[in-house]
């Protein structure tokens, strides 16, 4: 349940801290979390997605820095932290898309100007901000999915401004941050380590959620491991690719095969509560939005993005308004992978909405990487409002004002996106050179730049259609459709049949979108968590914590903001070497 502050949180601020609620208080927040935290958080997320090929959203990392700024507010100041993080993190997200102008070059197409790529971004970001508003009340409120980097930055928030709650959670936060900052830093210098693809964050994360969740991503993994040779003779992988290159699309129809079933029944409820003209459940003052406004800002901005990709861009309307209608199901199906396993697939998205339209008899790669555009930037926007939206369903922060506060980053983010991408490009040549036809030896170390890959990858199978793509993710939908089904009707209750026998299809995905030793260190972070907990009861409890607040929530939570940090620190000390 969201606690409540009940301090009058005036008496308690620092006397220099401007009064909550003034127009000095919000200005405050939004210059560190839009101008300063934002577009550190962005600059070292632009840099990984150009080096790596992923990146660090910043939830976390902005809501630990944020707290600092509203710690002289008391318990109240986690409401304030929460918009810094959720600005920041918005910035942060944005700027890492610039990876999508490095596909225009790779691929030869001419750039359009940069206010050209500013407004088309801006429009799908704002579009996105308003798609993930109206899925909340789903992903938030009625399923009350775990969102991991949600929970911990609540847990954090919560922690860092409560004296009462800080005495008693500091060990186990302070322990999982300081575990998370080395595991973070020693993966990157010591050879082994980096073999097995140590994650603390990604053993937090299975700690935050534990091994209901953890053992079917385990098994999910599993069985992509086993089945890649059988994919390899039939012809949809070629010997030496890694499982999850078909994987991914059974993944993804797994997720969209379970959510159809659970829509369904949100729909099936909905009509029998209007047919009995039964109320809905009252909510709170912070929860409440303005459903006709939201509508109506998700139904301009969508036309603002068929008007700036046709009259800006040239793109065709109908491609278009199928990129818009996908952003509708994609954000739902993400939502969900990240409310289970913290992973936000948007790569994914984008390979199999050019797959869909491949299908449909797309030839064009600019058509595709345009409209591919509008699924990757707001599955991204639509699911970091959803982390952030479950923080503040724990703190019991008004979601209208989270709203303006990530429509700001938004709006920064676009313009830092361009800028970004323009920047890294300009310092450094390499980044121009299109990698998808370099021999293994020609390969720049130092810049594998993966999600520009995957995208240039896809784009070129526009000329070459492939089929059994499409195949795989109907496999998956069938598998999920069958899963949920099952779940739905037999109500497993022993471990046994829940985690194993009739495992969720949500988190079983998990295990087809990562390679191998994702899936197990999330595992092992969830048997972890599990069989602490069973210990902890045993002793008696976790010593009067919130329900939420346990201590395995708290090191996972630790262990992400930790690993967080160290990418912060690794990240800017490459671009700082690489600049001298």
């Amino acid at each position: 349940m969201p606690d409540t502050a009940s301090a009058d949180a005036s008496a308690l601020r620092w006397a220099w801290l401007p009064a909550q609620g003034s127009w000095k208080y919000h200005l405050l927040l939004a210059v560190v979390g839009v101008f300063l935290l934002g577009p550190l958080a962005g600059l070292t997320a632009a840099y990984m997605n150009f080096a790596l090929g992923f990146f660090v959203g910043g939830q976390v990392l902005a809501g630990l820095l944020g707290s600092a700024v509203t710690l002289g507010y008391g318990a109240d100041g986690k409401h304030g932290a929460n918009y810094i993080q959720t600005a920041a993190s918005s910035v942060a997200s944005m700027s890492a898309l610039g990876v999508l102008i490095q596909a225009m070059v790779w691929m030869g197409l001419p750039q359009p100007p940069a206010w050209q790529l500013v407004a088309y971004l801006l429009c799908i970001g704002m579009f996105g901000v308003g798609v993930g508003m109206l899925y909340t009340p789903i992903l938030v409120d009625r399923l009350r999915l775990d969102f991991p980097s949600g929970l911990a930055v609540a847990n954090i928030l919560r922690a860092l401004t409560d004296p009462v709650l800080l005495r008693r959670s500091v060990a186990a936060l302070g322990g999982g941050v300081a575990g998370g900052l080395a595991g973070g830093l020693l993966a990157s210098r010591i050879a082994l380590l980096g073999a097995i693809e140590l994650s603390t964050s990604t053993f937090g994360a299975g700690m935050v959620v534990g091994a209901r969740i953890g053992i079917p991503v385990v098994i999910g993994g599993l069985l992509g491991w086993a089945t890649r040779p059988f994919f390899v003779s039939i012809g949809w992988l070629a010997q030496g690719d890694p499982f999850r290159k078909i994987t991914f699309l059974v993944a993804l129809g797994i997720i969209m095969g379970a959510a159809l079933v659970d829509m369904a029944i949100i729909l099936w409820r909905a009509q029998q509560n209007f047919r009995a003209r039964v109320p809905a459940p009252p909510q709170a003052d912070w929860q409440r939005v303005h459903s006709v406004r939201l509508a109506l800002w998700v139904a301009a901005w969508g036309a603002g993005i068929v008007i700036t990709g046709h009259q800006l861009l040239g793109q065709p309307i109908g491609f278009l308004l199928l990129a818009i209608a996908l952003v509708f199901v994609f954000a739902l199906v993400n939502g969900i992978s990240v409310g289970v396993s913290d992973s936000n697939p948007i790569s994914s998205a984008f390979v199999v909405a050019v797959v869909l339209m491949a299908g449909l008899g797309l030839k064009d790669p600019a058509v595709g990487l345009m409209a591919g555009t509008v699924l990757l930037v707001s599955t991204s926007v639509a699911c970091d409002m959803q982390q952030d939206r479950s923080t503040g369903w724990r703190l019991g922060t008004n979601r209208v004002m989270q709203f303006r506060y990530q429509v700001l980053g938004i709006l920064v983010g676009a313009l830092l996106a361009v800028a970004f991408a323009r920047l890294f490009m300009a310092a450094y040549p390499v980044l121009l050179q299109d990698q998808t036809v370099m021999k293994a030896g020609e390969q720049p170390a130092e810049w594998s730049a993966a999600m520009t890959y995957k995208f240039v990858g896809v784009l070129r199978s526009l000329t070459d259609d492939k089929p059994f793509q499409r195949h795989a993710i109907m496999i998956g939908v069938a598998i999920g459709l069958l899963l949920e089904l099952l779940r739905k009707w037999l109500r497993p209750r022993s471990f046994v049949v829940d985690a194993v026998l009739l495992p969720s299809p949500y988190a079983l995905s998990f295990g087809g979108f990562v390679n191998l030793p994702t899936s197990l260190w999330f595992g092992a972070g969830s048997v972890v968590s599990t069989l602490w907990e069973m210990r902890t009861r045993r002793k008696g409890g976790d010593g009067g914590l919130p329900q939420d607040m346990s201590a395995t929530s708290l090191v996972g939570g630790g262990l992400i903001a930790g690993d967080a940090l160290a990418a912060l620190g690794l990240g800017v000390m490459g671009l700082l070497a690489l600049t001298t």
